[in-house]
């Protein structure tokens, strides 16, 4: 069985960010995620996610300027101070919405240190970053990322993404899977996912090439659902594509009662 959270910081932009909770409840949806919410007064925001009735599947630490083309601040010496001043903030977030899993991207390789120092050094600030969540109960989420969109970061496929995690060696750090930045990266979706279950926290699904709806591009859902929901995965499945046409429109593919979970795949009829 299948459940859907709908991401709010990619989806429903043609809303203010804090109405997108009431547009995402009106929907069908009982699950979401976003990515940091910067300059948003947190008290407000998660008034309006317990007021829409919402559950948080998932948020982003801060991950710098997305628009900018950053990707995480953890691998950049200037700005991690900025980033460990962050994360008291954003694990008493989740305590307060009761978000299980927080995402956080590595950023890009540096050109003026060896990566093999750079990948020590994330081994120490994940391992604390870790140990940070696990007090408060939080899993730590690392999301390989695909370089066509993204330029050149870290983690881009999971296997390696894996063999650090298990370096860092924390219970509560996992692999965050994107079915899009994946198939861009490694493809053999539905092999991976059932291979590698077990080591993933949280699953999100764009289309490819063109990080669209499903639908819109190569992968045959049908078949990467069922074999999500045959795999033992028993988490929330992201909804976070750039939507072609409107972000209702958009989610035509996905009935409005089956937006809240447990839903069989062949009932959505990919």
């Amino acid at each position: 069985m299948l459940r859907f959270g709908l991401n709010v910081s990619i989806l429903l932009r043609e809303y203010p960010f804090l109405e997108r909770f009431d547009q995402a409840a009106r929907l069908g949806f009982d699950t979401i995620e976003f990515w940091w919410p910067h300059g948003e007064d947190l008290g407000v925001l998660t008034r309006r996610i317990r007021d829409a009735g919402l559950q948080v599947a998932l948020f982003n630490f801060d991950a710098g300027d997305l628009a900018a083309g950053e990707r995480g601040l953890i691998n950049d010496p200037a700005r991690l101070a900025q980033f460990r001043a962050h994360v008291p903030a954003a694990l008493e977030l989740a305590a307060q919405l009761g978000c299980p899993r927080l995402n956080a991207l590595a950023g890009k390789w540096r050109t003026d240190i060896p990566q093999a120092q750079q990948l020590a050094q994330l081994r120490e600030q994940y391992a604390w970053l870790a140990a940070q969540a696990q007090s408060v109960g939080v899993a730590v989420q690392l999301e390989p990322l695909n370089t066509w969109d993204n330029g050149p970061c870290v983690f881009t496929t999971s296997r390696e993404t894996l063999a650090f995690i298990d370096a860092v060696g924390a219970p509560n750090l996992q692999l965050q899977y994107d079915v899009y930045h994946m198939q861009r990266m490694e493809g053999n979706i539905s092999a991976t996912v059932r291979a590698l279950a077990h080591r993933i926290g949280h699953i999100q699904i764009a289309d490819a090439p063109g990080r669209n709806q499903p639908g819109t591009g190569e992968l045959r859902f049908g078949h990467i659902l069922a074999a999500i929901a045959a795999s033992g995965y028993s988490g929330v499945i992201g909804v976070e594509y750039n939507p072609l046409g409107s972000s209702v429109a958009s989610l035509e593919w996905l009935p409005t009662a089956q937006r809240r979970g447990p839903v069989a795949p062949e009932t959505l009829g990919l």
